[in-house]
């Protein structure tokens, strides 16, 4: 039975210490986009390794009563003092997901070289001082309590703490253990990363999120913590310093829609993942999917070789439109999505090349928000892979963007100074007419627009509850493998490899991006967090 809630509004976030920050916002007057600020910087307190001020995003925002509806995105640039070629000599290995590449020393993985402009802070700056209601103080006040006043480590920060990371990747423990100030604030007196139930107090943060509150974003980009976090970039032979800080502004877009089966999708524009998500869609949406059992080898084949031309083009195509000609309308043209749903349909296995294999990082967070109006939130938002560089006395981690970039020139996502990368971030709503019926989008760095893809499917095709749209089991194709999570059956998997598929099966159950979203209908509300984080979905 599909479960209803019967208000208004409701936030599904990953983290219940920010969900229920903007639940409080909406309860007292504020609208979705306040909502959905006053958790993101609850949730770069309380899951600091996963975003925060200094990291990455992208946010879909629709209020039909301004008769806006538009992203603003913020890819974290390359630092003006990058060059194109700097690491081409240092090459090991490419993740076997695209997700970056491995260089010697982990240059670009973890430490003070491997941070990009932070971008997050002005697009939540702005994305309020455009829409919100309620005052930046005020949005910015639940953050300093849990920063201030401490707050409990939740099992999925734990597990991401302690990974042990692979194929040349840093482990995870290593970005809270490299320098004094992460060690400081999230490792227990013998050096290993605080646990399950342990506290977590940041007065540095705190005060750095005062002077937020009382200056906005030009005290982080211009003023007093500029000049910190640049004295301290050169003090340890950054790229990143205050000119990058200066020079980094927004990109406002209007969305880039697709359609599926009768269903609006509005989602972002390059370098954000809407691009893929749309020729997934398209190409799927010339098979019935909902005649084949969910899950079944037929199905893992059809949806998966969607998922590999979709990376092939990805990989081939999209980067930052300033650097790079994005052919947006070719790859979402459904004229293209039938040549390629032809290939699948008569066995054509697509080939997605890759310098060498790698790892996943999933360092990334969520929040879907509906109001009492009709207003339309949703951000993606990130570190990439955490840079572990805390600058002392200010509390908050680097994002590590500068391991996602291809060291090698000539490429689509190559290195150049203010460049920003492929994400695969990619917040979005569907509409059912002129109505919004899903407000969806996930963390999961290249697996995101693959998770996102799943819900919809499950949801449009299968007709599932958001729980059960976002709690079924998942798998991925962005390379020649599939990866399957455990759930999955073991004859699926040996019937694909009867086809010629590597399959690669995750030892976990819950994997492949984590989906949270909220479905509209016209008798009331579903929402779905992902089970696999310690998300919550709260109705008011």
């Amino acid at each position: 039975m599909t479960v209803r809630y019967h208000k208004p509004a409701m936030i599904v976030a990953p983290q219940p210490e920010g969900a229920e920050a903007g639940a409080d916002a909406l309860r007292e007057g504020g609208n979705a986009v306040d909502a959905g600020i006053a958790c993101a910087l609850v949730q770069g307190v309380v899951d600091p390794l996963m975003c925060g001020i200094a990291g990455f995003g992208s946010c879909a925002i629709y209020m039909p009563g301004k008769k806006f509806h538009g992203y603003i995105d913020a890819h974290a640039p390359a630092p003006l003092a990058a060059k194109p070629d700097m690491w081409a000599n240092l090459i090991e290995s490419e993740a076997r997901d695209g997700y970056g590449f491995i260089l010697k020393g982990r240059v670009n993985d973890i430490g003070y070289k491997s941070i990009c402009a932070p971008a997050n802070l002005r697009m939540y700056y702005e994305a309020h001082q455009e829409h919100g209601r309620l005052p930046w103080s005020r949005i910015v006040e639940p953050a300093i309590h849990w920063a201030e006043n401490g707050w409990t480590v939740r099992p999925h920060v734990h597990f991401w703490w302690a990974d042990e990371g692979a194929f040349g990747r840093a482990p995870n423990h290593e970005r809270i253990t490299s320098f004094p100030a992460p060690r400081t604030l999230y490792c227990r007196p013998d050096g290993t990363p605080k646990r399950v139930g342990d506290v977590v107090v940041n007065r540095d943060y705190g005060q750095t999120l005062r002077a937020i509150a009382k200056g906005g974003a030009d005290v982080f980009y211009s003023g007093e913590l500029a000049r910190a976090i640049d004295e301290d970039m050169k003090k340890n032979d950054a790229l990143l310093s205050i000119s990058d800080l200066e020079a980094w502004k927004t990109v406002s877009n209007a969305p880039l829609w697709g359609d599926y089966r009768g269903y609006r999708v509005s989602t972002n524009q390059p370098p954000g993942g809407g691009v893929m998500l749309v020729e997934m869609l398209n190409i799927l949406e010339n098979f019935v999917l909902g005649e084949l059992e969910h899950n079944s080898p037929e199905y893992v084949r059809v949806v998966a070789e969607a998922m590999k031309r979709a990376t092939i083009d990805k990989d081939a195509h999209v980067g930052d439109p300033k650097f790079v000609k994005v052919p947006v309308e070719r790859l979402t043209s459904k004229d293209y999505a039938r040549q390629m749903a032809d290939e699948i349909r008569r066995g054509v296995k697509a080939h997605v090349p890759r310098f060498n294999s790698g790892a996943v990082s999933k360092d990334t967070t969520h929040i879907s928000v509906l109001d009492k109006e009709g207003n339309c939130f949703a951000m993606t938002h990130s570190l990439g892979m955490p840079s572990g560089v805390i600058t002392p006395g200010l509390g908050f981690m680097y994002n590590g963007c500068m391991g996602v970039f291809d060291p090698r020139p000539g490429h689509a996502g190559s290195i150049a100074p203010g460049k920003a990368r492929f994400s695969s971030v990619v917040p979005s709503i569907l509409f059912r007419g002129n109505k919004p019926h899903l407000i969806i989008g996930a963390p999961g760095a290249t697996q995101i627009a693959m998770g996102v893809l799943h819900v919809i499917l499950n949801a449009l095709d299968f007709d599932m509850t958001m729980v059960e749209a976002v709690s079924a089991p998942r798998f991925s194709a962005t390379s020649d493998a599939i990866d399957i999570s455990n759930r999955i059956q073991w004859k699926v998997e040996r019937e694909l490899q009867t086809m010629g598929y590597p399959v690669v099966r995750s030892p976990y159950g819950f994997g492949f991006a984590a989906v949270h979203g909220i479905r509209l209908h016209d008798d009331g509300l579903d929402g779905g967090a992902d089970p696999g984080h310690d998300g919550v979905v709260i109705a008011v």
